[in-house]
Parts: C-alpha cells; structure tokens; sequence
C-alpha cells in the first residue's frame, strides 16, 4: 500500500482495541468466521474451526482478545480486507 502512495489511518490495537459495536459495524454483513484469525493460539485453544462461535460471542471475544482479529484489516469505503493479500490491497487502491 505504502509504494502505491495510498494514504493510511493506522490503529494500533494492542493500544486501542476496537469495541464490539465498532466490530459489528466493521464486520457488516459479512461473516464474522472471516475476522478470526487461525493462527491465534485462543482460536485454537476453543476450537473455533471445528466449532464456530455465535457471531455476538465472537466479537465479544475479538473486542477483549485483539490478536484473535486477522491483521491486517484495510477499509476503503465498503471495501474490506483481511489479512495480508497483496493483489486485494492493490484492488484497493486503483
């Protein structure tokens, strides 16, 4: 993004968690699964992947556990990424 010459609004999390009502309207009508991030040892521990939680009992848990939302999250306008996917973030700047 930054070799693009996009700009950027960068939101420390581990400093300034996202609430669950800015979850929820991060996470719009998409499913919730898509904001879990896999490699998180909490996503393992629950067992996320065989069992999926509630989207309310997700975002309470993205909202007190950061590291469990897949990074990192770009939005431009209803556009959403998740993680890192170098081809969608140019998508999003063109």
């Amino acid at each position: 993004m930054l070799e693009a010459k996009a700009a950027l609004v960068e939101r420390d999390l581990a400093k300034e968690p996202l609430t669950a009502a800015e979850l929820d309207r991060l996470i719009g009508d998409r499913s919730h699964l898509d904001f879990l991030n896999p490699k998180n040892e909490l996503y393992r521990t629950l067992k996320m992947k065989e069992k999926p939680p509630a989207r309310q009992q997700a975002i309470q848990l993205m909202a007190k556990n950061p590291n469990l939302i897949r990074r990192p999250v770009v939005v431009r306008g209803k556009q959403r990424v998740l993680g890192f996917d170098a081809e969608k973030l140019r998508t999003l700047v063109e």
